[in-house]
């Protein structure tokens, strides 16, 4: 694959090259040939390979590494990162598979549960509905083929005509888009750490009274208008949380 690596590269692009040897790092990583401490290609194989200098693909490498996607072996090179924490980010909206995915991760579905249920109080506020006011809610419980390690609980805005026919598998805003044409564009979050409950604990297969990260999160569409109010559990001992933030001139 290595000697048609080139054709991805374009400099003509308004896409800075940094980024576009980014992208084909990510394809690189993403044909699993390098899942098992094979090497990737050095900085000076590609920047000679792509006719950049090789400052530009360390931006790339480095990009990577700071995500815990890849890894460098002092003395040896770099090589795609083993997993013991994942490492998911907010400074983009990707699906939590596709993300995973992008990372090497194969995710496994521990548990799929689509009801529908009577807001409380906080849903009432949120969705600015009659408390008991009937939402559709979908629960997953998500991990790798070893343990589950997150559970995201999702209740949609009444608005929203979701229903169980779906295959709740595939990524949740690929659902929304291709059958709804439901755009998710902006999410509003917020991050904790809190403990365990007995619930909780079994559903992650963890102590009770062990850390987790807590995040809520409302999703809204180009127009403001919420769609979904969603809350993860991640193990802590299995995800970090990456947040980006970037200073407005």
């Amino acid at each position: 694959m290595k000697s048609n690596l080139v054709k991805y590269i374009d400099h003509s692009s308004d896409v800075p090259l940094h980024k576009q040897i980014e992208k084909v790092l990510r394809m690189l990583i993403d044909t699993g040939d390098y899942d098992l401490g094979k090497l990737l290609p050095s900085e000076i194989e590609l920047s000679n390979m792509f006719g950049v200098s090789r400052s530009t693909v360390r931006q790339s490498f480095n990009t990577l590494v700071n995500e815990g996607l890849l890894e460098r072996k002092r003395g040896k090179g770099t090589v795609v990162a083993q997993h013991g924490n994942i490492i998911t980010q907010l400074n983009e909206w990707i699906s939590f598979s596709k993300e995973m995915k992008r990372k090497g991760i194969v995710i496994k579905n521990y548990q799929v549960q689509f009801l529908e249920v009577p807001c409380d109080e906080e849903l009432a506020e949120i969705f600015d509905v009659p408390v008991g006011r009937k939402v559709k809610k979908l629960t997953r419980v998500k991990g790798d083929k070893s343990v589950p390690f997150v559970m995201f609980e999702s209740w949609f805005h009444p608005r929203i005509p979701i229903t169980d026919d779906h295959d709740f598998l595939k990524p949740l805003n690929d659902i929304l888009e291709e059958e709804y044409s439901i755009i998710p564009m902006r999410s509003s979050e917020e991050v904790q750490a809190i403990m365990a409950t007995e619930e909780l604990a079994e559903i992650l297969q963890v102590e009770k009274g062990m850390p987790l990260l807590y995040r809520k999160r409302i999703v809204y569409d180009a127009g403001m208008r919420i769609i979904e109010y969603n809350k993860c559990y991640y193990r802590h001992d299995k995800m970090k949380y990456k947040i980006d933030i970037v200073r407005s001139v």
